[in-house]
């Protein structure tokens, strides 16, 4: 059973950098699909960016801009978000989530595998 932590999360100035890991504990196949998603107050849980296992494609929210970046270390089972010129509209708490449908979605419900998320704030 797969099973997901997320770490790096912590306090920043606007415009600083953070990188997130998600460690990956369990099987991954290579038909799955990792996704980062961010929770604000008071706001729906929404997609950041995902990536195949398989071949690391990668998808990215429009309102990320070029600013983050997403990868994954197969043989660590470990994927990262890396996260530049940060805004205080980027603190919210962010999610890594996986799942075996072959394919990134930017839906929260296409997701069957959650962490329990990591706090990022950014200070102005």
């Amino acid at each position: 059973q797969v099973q997901l932590e997320e770490s790096g999360g912590g306090s920043v100035q606007a415009g600083g950098s953070l990188r997130l890991t998600c460690a990956v504990s369990g099987r991954i196949y290579s038909d799955y699909a990792m996704a980062w998603f961010r929770q604000a107050p008071g706001k729906e849980r929404e997609f950041v960016a995902g990536i195949l296992w398989s071949d690391a494609s990668r998808y990215y929210a429009n309102f990320v801009k070029g600013r983050f970046g997403i990868s994954r270390d197969n043989a660590k089972n470990t994927v990262y978000l890396q996260m530049n010129s940060l805004t205080p509209e980027d603190t919210a708490v962010y999610y890594c989530a996986a799942d075996s449908g072959g394919h990134v979605s930017s839906r929260r419900d296409a997701y069957s595998r959650w962490g329990q998320g990591t706090q990022v704030t950014v200070a102005s």
